[in-house]
């Protein structure tokens, strides 16, 4: 089979297409033939060697969609034929690719390849940011940083499905201030050219966001601080500026305020049983059209690297997609 090899941590021109040995799956393993996967920032931050990547040489990616090919001992619930969406073991910018049976969910047929490759990531992360971790409540403010993102538009849609009674993000460009509200956003506010933080104050009659999603860090997490409510949910899922931001406790526990972190990565390595259902939910929101992947780019498996480069360059809108087959 043909498959993407990182050879050596660093740029994108480590990035080979090459042969690769069709791994045959082990018991509770299923084989995919893969149709599609998305390109997530963890592949790139993998591909420096920050989190995830290796052992030397490695195929990057997490999540796919695909037709069940062939079963390992003891699985069941799953057959060969099946169109599924899974989160496979050693990478996905493959022709074929082997997951776990705990982590490969099936989809209907009216879910297109490319609307089910941009689901997995930041379909089921958004939910769990919402209605688990920040436990969202009907008619309360949510605030999504990096709300053109693919998951700050899942999100944004998502926010507004489970209740939130306004929805405002923030992002780096007005180009994606405007994707973020075509996206469903009440209000956008970019980042880069004003103080977010201010603006949400006056969006919010100086109450504040109840529910705060932030995948940046640094200053961004800083300036979220001050328009958090009372009662409010902080929560942190990623750092895409490098950088870390610095929280008072006393801004905490006067306020009756919370910060709360979240990994859809640790989820699926210590507890994946906990994704089945949220996998479910997404895939019937999906099915039912009240969910619609917002897809920015898509590539071959051949332009992985470019693929790469494209959201490095930061003007990379909704999901970027690998066409496969």
């Amino acid at each position: 089979m043909k498959a993407i090899h990182v050879t050596e941590f660093g740029g994108s021109e480590h990035m080979i297409l090459a042969e690769a040995e069709r791994t045959v799956p082990a018991a509770g393993e299923v084989l995919i033939r893969v149709k599609a996967a998305s390109v997530n920032f963890a592949d790139i931050k993998a591909r420096y060697g920050k989190k995830g990547g290796g052992p030397l040489p490695y195929i990057p990616g997490i999540d796919c969609t695909g037709t069940i090919e062939a079963l390992g001992n003891g699985v069941k619930g799953l057959i060969p034929g099946q169109r599924v969406i899974a989160f496979p073991s050693k990478g996905s910018y493959a022709e074929h690719a082997v997951a776990p049976a705990m982590l490969t969910f099936p989809i209907p047929e009216n879910i297109s390849d490319i609307q089910a490759a941009a689901l997995p990531i930041a379909g089921i992360t958004s939910l769990k940011l919402l209605e688990e971790v920040a436990r969202i409540q009907h008619g309360e403010t949510v605030l999504i940083h990096a709300g053109a993102g693919g998951v700050g538009t899942t999100a944004i849609q998502l926010a507004r499905i489970l209740g939130a009674g306004k929805v405002i993000a923030t992002a780096g460009s007005p180009e994606k201030t405007a994707y973020a509200m075509e996206a469903g956003a009440d209000y956008a506010a970019c980042y880069t050219k004003e103080d977010f933080q201010v603006n949400v104050m006056e969006w919010t009659e100086g109450k504040g966001a109840d529910v705060i999603l932030d995948s940046v860090a640094g200053a961004v997490t800083e300036k979220s601080l001050d328009c958090l409510a009372p009662f409010g949910r902080l929560v942190n899922f990623g750092n895409a500026s490098g950088k870390a931001g610095s929280v008072q406790t006393s801004d905490l526990h006067s306020s009756c305020r919370s910060l709360l972190g979240f990994s859809f990565g640790m989820v699926r390595k210590k507890k994946p049983h906990l994704v089945k259902a949220s996998a479910e939910k997404i895939i019937g929101l999906l099915e039912t059209g009240r969910l619609r992947m917002k897809i920015g780019k898509t590539f071959s498996l051949a332009e992985a690297a470019e693929a790469h480069n494209w959201i490095e360059s930061r003007q990379s809108m909704g999901k970027t997609i690998l066409i496969i087959d």
